[in-house]
């Protein structure tokens, strides 16, 4: 197993148990302690982990940004019951604008039952999860790839994007702020999100209940710029309250209520 293989495994494993034992992981991948010390010390110094005495805990800072590896095995099941939402909110013949998030391709996968649709994205994961799918026609935006991440940014990216009108939009974010709106976790991101909810006729933010009263590095949107906000599971009242009062629809799987 490469480095980067068994580093990605551990920040998996730190997201889902958010901590691990030195020890433990020495047994688990067959090396020795002092090469997962190390391995914990690209992690802190990556901002993604924090050493403890005889492991690590999970770094929840909002503004790390994972890679791509990563953050598609966080919160799988969250993700697909909001792409399941989103689906429903999807038509036969739509124009559609996805970001390159790992919510964004899970909600691609969910449809692939529609028909002639035209999708429009920044991720080269959704382009290469869509190449069997017949009649849809598909663009990619181009520009520059982003390390540690199949997504495209830039100039040449922005430009193509707004090229186009859509008849809908989809984005997703990193915290969720009653006060700071919808924030990511850098300036590139953040703005090129905010170019794909400017060119649709409906505007789309997804974000799984993990984000709500978490604030990031840079704002993407405030509440004014969507009209429909789509997560896995139902809101406080205060938060329902909050999306009502700046006439934000809220979808979420109503089996989810308790």
């Amino acid at each position: 197993m490469l480095a980067i293989e068994r580093k990605n495994m551990i920040l998996r494993m730190l997201q889902e148990e958010k901590k691990v034992i030195v020890a433990d992981l020495s047994r688990k991948f067959g090396v020795t302690e002092e090469t997962i010390r190390r391995d914990l010390e690209k992690l802190e110094s990556e901002g993604l982990a924090q050493k403890t005495y005889g492991g690590a805990i999970l770094n929840e800072n909002p503004n790390a940004d994972l890679s791509y590896t990563v953050r598609q095995k966080a919160n799988v099941d969250k993700k697909k019951a909001i792409a399941r939402e989103v689906a429903k909110l999807i038509e036969n013949g739509d124009h559609i604008m996805l970001d390159a998030s790992s919510t964004a391709v899970y909600i691609a996968k969910e449809l692939k039952s529609k028909k002639n649709l035209t999708i429009i994205t920044t991720s080269i994961e959704i382009l290469l999860e869509l190449v069997d799918v017949t009649g849809w026609r598909i663009l990619g935006t181009g520009g520059t790839m982003k390390e540690g991440n199949l997504s495209f940014i830039g100039p040449q990216s922005e430009q193509m994007l707004t090229n186009y009108h859509v008849d809908k939009a989809i984005v997703s974010c990193k915290g969720i702020d009653m006060k700071r709106g919808f924030t990511d976790s850098n300036e590139a991101d953040a703005h090129i999100k905010k170019v794909i909810l400017d060119s649709a006729n409906t505007r789309i933010l997804v974000a799984d209940s993990t984000k709500f009263e978490r604030v990031s590095f840079a704002k993407s949107c405030d509440f004014e710029d969507i009209d429909i906000f789509v997560t896995d599971a139902r809101p406080t009242d205060e938060w329902i309250a909050r999306f009502d009062s700046r006439n934000v629809e809220v979808m979420f799987e109503e089996e989810q209520i308790q």
